[in-house]
C-alpha cells in the first residue's frame, strides 16, 4: 500500500489556463464518443421511454447518455457499438474476479441447475457463512441482496441491542440509499461546516422526511478530536458509527495511523457499535480487507461487490452477542438473502479465485500501473495525487493526497471530466465520475496496465503539454 502525490510544478489546482484546456479537451472528447456509439445513443431513447434517466440506477446515468455494455471476458468489455475496452470500472468495484470467470460461471451453472430458487438455507450458505466468518475475523453473519441492506440491517442491530436511536457517520460517506444514511452524503462547504457543529443539512434525495436528521449525526474523516468531542457529549444517545474504513466514494482517502484505533478505543469506551462499512474494501484491498490490513476489529462489517463474484448479494456480521439479538426482538429477513445462485459464486471467488497468488497479482499489478500514472503526471506538471492499494487505486485531481471530504472538494472535477473522456475514447473503461477509482481484476496483466498508462500519459500531454 502506498500513496505518492505528484509535481504540481508552476500549475496548480486552481490554474484558469490548466481548466480552460481541461474544459476544451472535454468538448472535443464528448463529441468524439458521441460520434462513435450511435447504437448506445439509439438504446438511451429506447430506454429512457420505460425506465428513469435511461437506466436501472441512477448510478449509471451519464451525459448526454451512458454507455450500454453487451458482453465482458476476463478484463475487457464489448459496448452495443462493438467498441472494445479494457475494463477499470468492473461494475463498480464488483467484479475483482474479472467477468465471466470460468470457475464462477461454473459455480453459478452447477447451482442453477440444482434449483434457483428454495428460499431455505443450503449447505453452500453454511460453507460460505463459514467462509466469510474465518476470513474477516466475525463470529455469525446474515446474508441480504446488497451493501444497502447490509448497512441497513447493521445499524438495526445496533440499535435494538443498544437500545439508542442516533446513529453517527462520516461527513460525506455514502452507505447506501436507505433513509437512516441518506444524509451529508455529498455536502457542500457550507454544509460541513455546519454538520461540524452536528447541524445535519436536508436529506440527499426527496422522499425521506427531514425530521430524520434527528436521528444521524455526522463527523469528519481522520479527525479523531471531533470523534471524542462528539461522544463526550452526546455518547449515551449513539447506537452507532459507520464508516468506512478507507473512504471510498471521493476516490481513495486512507486513515491516518491511530485514527482507527482511535476510534475502537472510543466507541468501546462509551458503548458505541463501531461498524466498518467494507462493501468496497472487503476482498478487495486485502483478503480479509480492512480489518486485516489495519488489524482493528469492528463489532459489526458490512460486505457486498466483490465478496460475492460480481453477484448481487451482500452480507454482515460481527460479535456473536450483538448478532444473535437477531429473532430476539430484533427483525432481519429476506426472501432471497442466502440465494443458492448468488451463494456459490461467492464461495467460488472466496475459495477458488480470489487466493492468496491473487493478491501477489494485485499488489504487481497495482504498484506498476501507480507507478506509470505517477511518472506521467510527474513530466507534464498534473496537479494530481495517486492512490495504490493493489486492487484499488486512484488518481484524485488535487496534488496533496485527501484527508477528508473537506479535502474533496478542491479536487479538480474538470480535470478528470476530460481525463474520463479521453480514456474511454482510447478503450479504457473507467466509472465516469470524480468521486470513483479503479478496480483491478485477476484478469488484469501487464499489457492491459500499460496500455492504460500509454492513453493516461497522452491524455496529461494533451491537456498540460
Amino acid at each position: 500500500m502506498s500513496e505518492t502525490t505528484g509535481n504540481s510544478g508552476s500549475v496548480t489546482a486552481g490554474s484558469e489556463e490548466l481548466t480552460s484546456r481541461a474544459v476544451k479537451l472535454f468538448e472535443s472528447e464528448l463529441a468524439k464518443l458521441v460520434d462513435s456509439t450511435p447504437r448506445s445513443r439509439d438504446l438511451f431513447e429506447r430506454a429512457r421511454k420505460v425506465m428513469p434517466l435511461g437506466v436501472a440506477s441512477s448510478f449509471q446515468a451519464a451525459k448526454p447518455y451512458p454507455i450500454y455494455l453487451k458482453s465482458g471476458d476476463g478484463a475487457e468489455v464489448i459496448d452495443v457499438d462493438g467498441r472494445h475496452y479494457v475494463d477499470y470500472h468492473n461494475g463498480f468495484g464488483a467484479v475483482a474476479v474479472g467477468h465471466a470467470h470460468p470457475l464462477v460461471a461454473a459455480a453459478i451453472e452447477r447451482a442453477a441447475h440444482s434449483g434457483t430458487h428454495f428460499a431455505v438455507t443450503t449447505e453452500l450458505t453454511v460453507r460460505l457463512a463459514e467462509e466469510l466468518c474465518r476470513r474477516f475475523r466475525m463470529e455469525r453473519v446474515r446474508f441480504v441482496n446488497s451493501g444497502t441492506e447490509a448497512t441497513m440491517d447493521a445499524i438495526r442491530v445496533a440499535r435494538g441491542a443498544t437500545g439508542r436511536d442516533t446513529i453517527c457517520k462520516i461527513v460525506g460517506s455514502y452507505h447506501g440509499h436507505h433513509d437512516s444514511v441518506m444524509f451529508s452524503v455529498t455536502p457542500s462547504l457550507m454544509l460541513i461546516k455546519a454538520s461540524e457543529t452536528q447541524a445535519m443539512e436536508p436529506p440527499a434525495s426527496r422522499g425521506i422526511p427531514a425530521e430524520m436528521a434527528k436521528w444521524t449525526l455526522a463527523i469528519p474523516y481522520n479527525d479523531l478530536g471531533a470523534a471524542e468531542e462528539l461522544f463526550a457529549a452526546r455518547g449515551s444517545e449513539i447506537a452507532c458509527l459507520i464508516i468506512e474504513p478507507v473512504m471510498m466514494n471521493i476516490g481513495i482517502v486512507l486513515p491516518r495511523p491511530g485514527y482507527l484505533e482511535g476510534l475502537r478505543e472510543l466507541c468501546t469506551r462509551y458503548g458505541i457499535v463501531l461498524i466498518f462499512d467494507e462493501v468496497k474494501c472487503g476482498a478487495t484491498i486485502a483478503a480479509g480487507g480492512a480489518i486485516e490490513l489495519f488489524g482493528v476489529q469492528p463489532d459489526l462489517a458490512c460486505f457486498a461487490k466483490s465478496v460475492f463474484g460480481g453477484t448481487p448479494a451482500g452480507a454482515f456480521g460481527g460479535r456473536a452477542d450483538l448478532m444473535d439479538e437477531i429473532g430476539s426482538g430484533i427483525a432481519q429477513q429476506g426472501t432471497f438473502n442466502g440465494n443458492p445462485l448468488v451463494v456459490a459464486a461467492g464461495l467460488a471467488a472466496l475459495t477458488e479465485v480470489l487466493t492468496p497468488d491473487a493478491y501477489e497479482h494485485f499488489k504487481k499489478m497495482g504498484a506498476r500501473l501507480a507507478e506509470g500514472c505517477r511518472k506521467a503526471i510527474s513530466e507534464y506538471s498534473i496537479p494530481a495525487h495517486v492512490v495504490d492499494m493493489g486492487c484499488k487505486g486512484c488518481v484524485s485531481y488535487r496534488p496533496e493526497p485527501l484527508v477528508d471530504y473537506r479535502s474533496f472538494l478542491e479536487t479538480n472535477a474538470d480535470l478528470f471530466n476530460a481525463s474520463w473522456a479521453w480514456l474511454v475514447n482510447r478503450g479504457i473503461f473507467m466509472t465516469p465520475g470524480n468521486e470513483e477509482q479503479w478496480t483491478l481484476s485477476v484478469r488484469h496483466d501487464e499489457s492491459h496496465i500499460d496500455r492504460f498508462i500509454e492513453v493516461f500519459e497522452g491524455f496529461c500531454a494533451a491537456v498540460n503539454p
